[in-house]
């Protein structure tokens, strides 16, 4: 850096204090200001041309450019170059930078060392440059781990977890090594020897290295004007217009518009410059920028699948799934006492499933468990389908000590028999009744009660869905006796009996603080004495 700076100081105070034995020279230093506005960005730049030596035909430079753009992006260029006239009009010439970016995507510096070679002849002329980033050229910008979601289904007999594999995300910028090549044309509308001279330009550029490419072609053409009047001997006045198209930056326009300011005071020439000694400090033209890719990889490890053993509180389940449980009712008399039955599926039965020996049923949306710990949320949906024609009982019977949640219940009774969803027939245990839909009908002269009891227990009856249709005497919760009740957040619904439409009919029970939250949508509250507390609906009433 201290080295950068000393060659720097040197070029400036070249430029500013010339003496008296550079003023007869034939070239003298010059700054350029340009201002390069475009489609998707605008830089401006300043570069600093010095006469280091020179001849009758040669000339060594030196020159310092500095740009900017509106994204934050910074470059300086430091170079030494030599250019000699040859016979025919030919000036050729090759020139040497080092250059520092920093980038206004992501902050980061990168260095670069630029060599270029020119031709430029009367009507034609040819370049071509090589970038070469130098040191660390690729600078990760940050690494994010997604852990795979896990998801849950049953398979058969079992629930599966299946987990995605997790996604390691890095971003990174990666300064990329390449080349460009020109070639240009002077377009006949003025003698070679004018001031104002017309050129278009047709070339390629190519940037890349073992993981990105940029490549394309870029078209530009350059007015020049030298020795406006208004303006100081010596300056010019450079107007362009510029487009380029790559596959990872799409395709872009830019205007420019450049002054040459002489420095050093007039010069006293003893005839004016020809055009090829004119052509002897024209802009070195380059690539702006050390060419910088952002980019995006990822890796994904494999997908796992375990086999879910117990809901998110421990409680282990067997899963019995309609396509192969021909009969429910039998097959949940076959589990051991205490256990937990996942249902899946649509179940048809004739026969009342009695959960003896306190087992449960549950179906719906659930969290479950694998026994490495891994949770997921696992959607089954279950309906229980039944008909009584007789003297009914329920289509689930409770002894006690169970879980009835998630179920689809409906049941079509007809006939003289009276019909029950779920019948709670024990003295003594806990009940909990959540998240079910029951839907009941009668087509003949009997009554219907969606939740049905006359026990002495403690039952939690929340979030359920009762339509309870038609009968003599139809109960959506139908509680007498001298049990404990937690009734809330439930919807009852209960219309088209011949003699009473019953929502919640209460006898002797105690309703706990807190039973509220219940919609009534249709139906009336019977109250046989003898209970305490009452039920609370989002209307304003109770029941009783």
């Amino acid at each position: 850096m201290t080295t950068r700076r000393s060659a720097v100081s040197a070029l400036v105070a070249f430029a500013l204090a010339l003496p008296a034995t550079a003023l007869a020279q034939k070239w003298g230093p010059h700054i350029d200001f340009e201002a390069k506005p475009g489609s998707k960005r605008t830089l401006g730049e300043g570069d600093l041309f010095v006469p280091l030596m020179q001849d009758e035909r040669t000339l060594f430079f030196g020159n310092l450019r500095a740009r900017f753009d509106d994204q934050s992006s910074r470059e300086g260029n430091l170079g030494l170059g030599v250019r000699r006239m040859l016979q025919g009009g030919w000036n050729v010439g090759g020139y040497g930078y080092l250059d520092r970016r920093k980038s206004g995507e992501s902050g980061q510096y990168y260095n670069q060392v630029t060599l270029g070679g020119e031709a430029l002849g009367r009507d034609w002329e040819f370049r071509g440059n090589a970038y070469l980033p130098q040191g660390e050229h690729v600078r990760n910008l940050g690494t994010t781990v997604t852990a795979g979601a896990s998801t849950a289904s049953i398979v058969g007999s079992a629930v599966q977890v299946t987990t995605a594999g997790t996604t390691t995300t890095t971003s990174e910028e990666r300064a990329l090594k390449g080349y460009d090549v020109e070639v240009g044309w002077r377009v006949p509308l003025f003698d070679v020897d004018e001031m104002r001279q017309l050129r278009l330009y047709a070339g390629a550029y190519r940037f890349k290295d073992d993981v990105v490419k940029v490549s394309g072609p870029r078209l530009r053409a350059e007015l020049t004007m030298a020795e406006l009047p208004g303006l100081w001997p010596g300056a010019q006045l450079i107007a362009g217009a510029e487009y380029q198209d790559d596959n990872a930056r799409g395709g872009q326009t830019f205007l420019s518009l450049r002054l040459r300011i002489p420095l050093g005071g007039e010069k006293e020439r003893p005839r004016q410059l020809s055009f090829q000694e004119r052509r002897m400090t024209a802009p070195v033209m380059r690539d702006v920028d050390i060419v910088t890719q952002a980019r995006t990889a990822s890796t994904t490890t494999a997908a796992t699948v375990e086999t879910a053993t117990a809901l998110a509180d421990g409680t282990a389940f067997t899963i019995l799934n309609s396509s192969s449980t021909p009969n429910l009712a039998t097959a949940v008399a076959a589990l051991p006492a205490n256990s937990t039955a996942l249902l899946s599926g649509t179940f048809n039965t004739a026969a009342s499933v009695n959960l003896g020996g306190s087992k449960s049923l549950i179906a719906g949306t659930m969290t479950v468990r694998t026994p490495s710990g891994l949770t997921a949320t696992l959607n089954s949906p279950a309906t229980i389908s039944s008909t009584f024609t007789g003297a009914g009982a329920g289509t689930i019977q409770a002894p006690g000590n169970n879980t009835i949640s998630g179920l689809t219940i409906n049941v079509a009774a007809n006939g003289a028999g009276s019909g029950r969803a779920i019948q709670l027939n024990t003295t003594g245990g806990n009940y909990n009744i959540l998240n079910n839909t029951i839907i009941m009908t009668h087509a003949g002269a009997s009554s219907l009660s969606g939740i049905f009891s006359d026990q002495n227990f403690n039952v939690l009856i929340s979030g359920n869905s009762l339509t309870l249709t038609g009968g003599t005497a139809t109960r959506a919760i139908n509680l007498f006796g001298t049990m404990t009740a937690t009734v809330t957040g439930n919807t009852l619904n209960v219309s088209g009996a011949t003699i009473l439409n019953f929502a919640a009919d209460l006898s002797g029970a105690t309703v706990n603080a807190g039973s509220t939250g219940n919609t009534l949508v249709s139906g009336a509250c019977n109250n046989g004495g003898g209970n305490t507390g009452s039920i609370g609906f989002t209307n304003g009433t109770t029941c009783p």
